[in-house]
């Protein structure tokens, strides 16, 4: 009953593991990046897959945004003091730009992997092992030399003894069914402590008595034999 129960626990443990909904995805972020005094700032910007870049031009001159390396080309329109413009990236990887207008603004923008979305799952509780007998304990210890050690033989017997004990509780019915049958010595005992039968003891009385009259007749008769004057 106790291991069912167990089984029945891990089963309802991993059920819930598989109707649980996926983590949420991650919400996408936006990324401001100024176009001011002919820099842009900040010149380096990481982001995550899936995130958008907004560049907002505060200079007096305009700029743009065009990449010169990356896994993707970016070209943005030429924008006016106050004018922006935004870009979603999803391709992961390194990207460099620069102002077609102003060479020297160059800056760097690292777009990492998104994270894959994952379920939460509960490890399953797994069914507890069963406990082991005394004989695989006792067959899983070293074997000791058992001559020389008083010790060592009384726990071999307490261990044979225990081993009895596991084997007679294993096989309830064997033992059962040995109990419900009568031993050949009891069953001796009581044939040979059934009352004697009264004829026989009568008869038994009465031969006893017969011998013991014979001898006291025959010792009678010797003994007047022996008196008579001939009997010397």
């Amino acid at each position: 009953m106790p291991r069912l129960t167990s089984l029945l626990a891990a089963l309802f443990l991993a059920g819930t593991a598989l109707v649980l909904p996926a983590a949420p995805a991650r919400a996408a972020t936006t990324h401001q990046v100024a176009m001011s005094g002919y820099a842009f700032a900040p010149r380096s910007l990481t982001v995550t897959a899936g995130d958008t870049v907004t560049w907002t031009n505060q200079d007096q001159a305009p700029h743009d945004v065009k990449t010169t390396s990356g896994p993707a080309a970016v070209h943005s329109p030429m924008l006016s003091k106050g004018g922006s413009w935004s870009h979603t990236f999803t391709t992961p990887g390194t990207y460099g730009y620069v102002c077609t207008v102003h060479p020297d603004m160059t800056a760097q923008l690292v777009v990492l992997p998104a994270p894959t979305p994952t379920a939460h799952s509960h490890p399953a509780a797994s069914a507890p092992a069963p406990a082991p007998t005394r004989r695989s304990a006792a067959a899983a210890m070293p074997s000791m030399d058992m001559t020389h050690s008083p010790h060592a033989s009384r726990s071999a017997h307490a261990d044979h003894s225990a081993d009895a004990a596991a084997q007679a509780s294993e096989t309830p019915s064997s033992a059962a069914s040995a109990s419900t049958q009568p031993a050949p010595d009891l069953q001796n005992a009581a044939s040979t402590t059934r009352p004697l039968d009264p004829l026989l003891l009568l008869t038994g009385v009465v031969a006893g008595v017969s011998v013991l009259c014979l001898l006291l007749v025959g010792s009678r008769a010797s003994a007047a034999r022996s008196e008579s004057p001939g009997g010397d």
